[in-house]
């Protein structure tokens, strides 16, 4: 039995038997999931509000949207190497993990402060996303340094079941605030804090710095240098990873710009905008696991991919004669399948190809790629919106989606190299 090195690592000792086949993720995996799925509360809070607030409060341009939605995930996108290779050359992943942790919650609280100026709340956003961005890295290489290799996908799936455990929490709470108080958005932001502060207190009381296995540090050891960090984009399959990232990060345009075509084509009520990416979330929610799983099985990259298809899908169904509820319904779950099929597999995809010893600069690598890109693919996602109006500018998106698929498999599955691995039975 043949199987790709790139699609699913395996370990060098011979294949598991049962009892660790079947083992439960490790302790810190689930407190590291007990601290995202809080944060992912407070988050979703305000991003389940955010496009409503800037496009029909605001009266934001879609060109505008676009590039405060790129903001959001892709402008302090290189800080995640900072980060990454902080966390690398201190090995303080967790002290790097808790203050990206920290400043996304003290963000919430400058959202109120920004009021309706344009640049102050790019700036708080650029700040929460500084945030996620300094966060990331940390905390998947903490993820892949407390899970043998051969349950990296599991292990994964876990942790984004739970984080979309919180997604799915987040927006019904900003629903039940705005239901109590009103079209009062500062209410929905000062309890989108408290939240994150609490998930702040869970990260520093309950999550491990180092995993029972790592090696404890000696003074004498060398300390990873930037060169040394750097020198990761020569290695090939390390630089093919960053190149894949950065490739569908240019097919995935943002959440709000699906829920707001969304919310045209079925001319949804405003009050119940809040509730779509509750729809995304039950779906990640319930099959991110499941194909974590499959993705130690079958192999991570076809999993991967099957992801992206389902995102190709959805951007055909938003340009597509189908309407009404069946719309809604359909849309929503291939969207949380293109979430859980590529979240946290992507990762465990490149975590063992990575060295442990630079295994948070090259995942802050991966991720800095995808998150560049998409800064990219929002601002041309507006424009395109603008010029040739949302139903043209969501099929050129899904023509890109089925371009980068082919792109991506080139990079990760070519014929021309040798990719595969007896695995001992």
């Amino acid at each position: 039995m043949y199987l790709s090195t790139v699609s699913r690592p395996v370990a060098d000792s011979a294949e598991p038997g049962p009892r660790r086949r079947f083992a439960l993720v490790s302790g810190n995996v689930v407190a590291l999931g007990t601290v995202s799925l809080i944060t992912d509360v407070s988050a979703e809070m305000v991003a389940a509000v955010l496009p409503l607030y800037l496009v029909l409060g605001l009266h934001l341009s879609p060109v505008a949207f676009g590039v405060l939605d790129g903001v959001h995930t892709g402008a302090t996108a290189l800080l995640r190497v900072v980060g990454g290779f902080a966390a690398d050359r201190f090995r303080r992943r967790k002290l790097i993990a808790g203050i990206g942790y920290t400043l996304s919650a003290v963000a919430k609280l400058g959202l109120l402060l920004a009021g309706r100026s344009i640049p102050a709340i790019g700036a708080v956003i650029a700040v929460d996303r500084l945030g996620k961005g300094v966060r990331s890295a940390p905390r998947d290489a903490l993820i892949t340094l407390s899970t043998p290799p051969e349950a990296l996908g599991r292990a994964f799936g876990v942790h984004r079941a739970m984080d979309s455990v919180g997604a799915f929490l987040g927006p019904l709470a900003a629903f039940a605030v705005l239901l109590v108080v009103g079209q009062s958005y500062d209410a929905v932001f000062v309890t989108s804090f408290c939240i994150a502060a609490l998930a702040v207190v869970v990260l520093v009381l309950f999550v491990r710095e180092r995993s029972p296995g790592e090696a404890v540090d000696r003074p004498d050891d060398p300390k990873v240098s930037v060169g040394e960090a750097f020198g990761l984009l020569r290695s090939g399959p390390a630089r093919r990873l960053v190149l894949a990232a950065a490739l569908l990060g240019l097919a995935t345009i943002g959440d709000g710009f699906v829920y707001l075509l969304l919310q045209r084509r079925v001319d949804l009520g405003l009050r119940w905008f809040p509730l779509l990416a509750v729809g995304t979330s039950l779906a990640y929610l319930l099959l991110a696991a499941p194909l974590g799983v499959l993705a130690d099985r079958i192999g991570r990259l076809p999993v991967v991919l099957g992801g992206y298809t389902a995102l190709g899908a959805t951007y055909l169904l938003l340009a597509g004669p189908v309407g009404g509820w069946p719309l809604v319904a359909l849309t929503l779950t291939l969207y949380g399948v293109f979430y859980a099929a590529t979240d946290g597999v992507l990762i465990a995809l490149a975590g063992p190809v990575l060295p442990v010893r630079l295994r948070t600069t090259g995942i802050a690598l991966v991720q800095t790629g995808q998150a560049l890109a998409y800064l990219v693919s929002s601002v041309l996602f507006g424009l395109a919106w603008q010029a040739w109006g949302p139903e043209n500018a969501i099929r050129a998106a899904a023509v890109a989606v089925a371009s980068v698929l082919v792109g991506t498999l080139f990079l990760l599955a070519s014929p021309s190299r040798p990719t595969t691995r007896k695995v001992p039975r």
